[in-house]
């Protein structure tokens, strides 16, 4: 269907009230879009994590959708099994083959980045027709707000504390989306809530394809990021505005971005208004290498995006031709 915010509102697929998510979690509206963007059955796989715990607690569920519950480390593997398993009663006529269901499985940054990532490689590498959703909170904020794979370089966990000898987390943060794209699958992509339509276009393009999907959402976290919970979106906002996350999408290997800030805004804006950068606001040594990590990812990202496809080769050479 084409996307428009009215006919996202008026489906009534969406968590239902009363879960247990902490308020201000961005992880809900994340579902309601991409629950949202069809009328076809959904069949939901869900790794162990925030968004498992706060929508299944014994015995309630908060989920509209057949949903099931696995480990952190192989939401994947469920998902790819359960599309089996329908592509065997499709082929012994026991589900009618016009018959479309989509299988989606979400997963935190820890069973995504870090724990999972052998069983979605796996199952990307096999074909299976999914959509994995990671939403990207930037650690292991169920067990502790412990560092994981997606944390920024500086940024200050449990396990990565802020110190006058050790400020932080010592690495880079993984660049998950392109090493996902780098799979050859049919889609990959990156996203925010603060861009809802960004979002649902995503989500439709993915559930389109013939094959294995990608979206990786950043996820705000009150308690995890130390913000006002009331500034869930305004955060985002700020992560897309400043470069510190930026929106882009690969088809078949393709790059796009597909939203560039006129102007980006002093990076300083997004970890000012944040808790576990305060200690890299203090020291501008520490400031200038996330700046100089942000860069990288964008002159990276810029040069990816910058490759024709072949279809655009021909327009080229008549250009150079002609010039």
């Amino acid at each position: 269907m084409a996307i428009s915010l009215r006919k996202l509102a008026r489906q009534e697929r969406s968590l239902a009230p009363g879960h247990r998510a902490c308020a201000g979690c961005a992880f809900p509206s994340i579902i309601r879009v991409v629950l949202s963007v069809t009328d076809e059955p959904i069949v939901v796989v869900n790794a162990t994590g925030c968004m498992e715990v706060v929508t299944s607690i014994y015995p309630y569920n908060a989920w509209p959708v057949p949903w099931f519950h696995n480990a952190f480390e192989n939401a994947a593997a469920t998902i790819s099994g359960i599309e089996a398993s329908y592509k065997a009663l499709v082929r012994k006529g026991k589900i009618p083959a016009g018959k479309k269901i989509h299988f989606v499985a979400f997963g935190g940054d820890g069973g995504t980045y870090d724990i999972g990532l052998q069983a979605l490689s796996g199952a990307v590498e096999r074909g299976h027709n999914f959509l994995y959703v990671c939403y990207d909170n930037g650690a292991y904020m169920n067990t502790g707000i412990q560092r994981s794979g997606a944390t920024p370089r500086h940024g200050s966990t449990t396990t990565s504390p802020s110190g006058t000898v050790v400020p932080g987390k010592q690495q880079r943060r993984k660049p998950l989306t392109e090493i996902l794209a780098a799979h050859d699958m049919a889609f990959a992509g990156q996203a925010a809530p603060s861009h809802w339509l960004d979002i649902a276009r995503k989500v439709e393009k993915s559930l389109a394809v013939d094959g294995p999907a990608f979206l990786n959402v950043l996820s705000a976290c009150p308690p995890g990021w130390g913000y006002p919970e009331d500034k869930t979106v305004e955060i985002s906002r700020l992560a897309v505005e400043t470069g510190f996350w930026p929106l882009f999408e690969v088809e078949q290997g393709f790059f796009k971005i597909n939203y560039r800030p006129a102007e980006f805004k002093p990076l300083e804006e997004f970890l000012s208004a944040q808790t576990r950068f305060k200690h890299i606001m203090a020291d501008p040594k520490l400031l200038d290498d996330l700046k100089a990590d942000i860069k990288h990812e964008w002159d990276r990202l810029d040069y990816l995006a910058a490759r024709p496809r072949p279809e655009d080769m021909g327009k080229i050479e008549e250009v150079a031709k002609e010039g």
